[in-house]
């Protein structure tokens, strides 16, 4: 499809040189002040736009794409997951679908290894105490935490983002499992030293610390169960950085009480925005506002993938990161 200035609607305040360059090239609608769109503006946008460009607080489900006779031909998503976006509906009103992968591999499993040390470590309850003027002093026995150096990481999805934390993690000398839908080739599997589990379950039962990098289906959702969960060591960890829908949080929550989970570090939560007061209470969980991968540079290479799929789709090329529907 060719059309010289596309209308653009932004769904989020983007960065202000994502944003003065989408000015450039297209005629854009940019939200300035950075209100989540609710359903109604949502669909208002599909009727009124050549793109949309929405983020993952945006729910695009089928009903959705299926009520409105839309003008949008192309949903260039500002994110890497495409889980609240139908794009089987999408694809069957018309409307291609693109997100912006391979740019948040880096800082996401920094982030990740940040709270796998940060947890077993205690390092943001020592933070708290220091900044309540409770430090009396060093002492032999206080705050002792568990070393990472020969522990074992199970990590949950080998995508790109899994294998950078593998790769992190054996810096920090710990063992390397995964579960993943497929196992690795060999050689990439020898560079992290990784073993492969195809049971999950079996793999649960041996880590030291879990570490989630799949994505959110109808598959996922609950996969650590609290079935699996309790197959976990009394002295395990958990790490989430990918979608809070993953684990099962109250059951999660129950076993961080009743001692049968060792501690938790969580970037996402079951029901974002909402944290349920219980976790934010304990010492041994530590919760970040979903900013596993929120870099300057990270944001502005995902608006620069939203602008070239924008412009590759209406120069009548297919766009390079065009989602398809499984």
């Amino acid at each position: 499809m060719t059309l010289k200035k596309p209308t653009v609607i932004v769904t989020r305040k983007l960065p202000e040189m994502v944003e003065t360059r989408m000015m450039e090239l297209f005629d854009v609608r940019l939200n300035v002040n950075d209100t989540p769109f609710d359903r109604e503006a949502l669909g208002n946008a599909l009727q009124s736009c050549h793109v949309l460009v929405p983020t993952l607080t945006d729910n695009l489900d089928g009903e959705l794409l299926g009520a409105v006779k839309t003008k949008t031909k192309l949903i260039a998503n500002f994110g890497n997951g495409t889980d609240h976006i139908a794009v089987a509906a999408a694809q069957a009103a018309g409307i291609a679908v693109t997100n912006t992968p391979d740019v948040l591999t880096e800082d996401t499993a920094d982030m990740a290894m940040a709270l796998i040390v940060a947890v077993p470590r205690r390092l943001v309850e020592g933070a708290r105490i220091i900044k309540e003027g409770l430090f009396t002093g060093w002492t032999p026995t206080h705050m002792l935490g568990r070393r990472m150096s020969g522990k074992r990481l199970g990590i949950i999805g080998m995508g790109r983002i899994g294998f950078a934390v593998a790769q992190r993690a054996r810096g920090f000398g710990m063992a390397v499992h995964y579960h993943n839908r497929h196992r690795l080739m060999p050689d990439i599997e020898q560079e992290v030293e990784a073993t492969y589990w195809t049971n999950l379950d079996q793999m649960l039962a041996r880590m030291d610390v879990v570490s989630i990098h799949c994505p959110h289906t109808p598959e996922t959702f609950h996969l650590l169960s609290e079935r699996r969960l309790k197959l976990l060591k009394k002295d395990a960890y958990i790490v989430n950085l990918a979608r809070g829908e993953i684990v099962d949080e109250d059951a999660l929550i129950r076993m961080l009480e009743n001692g049968q989970l060792a501690g938790a570090g969580l970037d996402v939560f079951e029901h974002e925005p909402a944290t349920k007061l219980k976790l934010l209470e304990m010492d041994n969980v530590t919760l970040l506002p979903h900013m596993g991968s929120a870099t300057i540079e990270g944001r502005i290479e995902m608006g620069e993938k939203v602008i070239i799929n924008i412009k590759t789709f209406f120069d009548g090329h297919r766009p390079p990161d065009r989602v398809i529907p499984t």
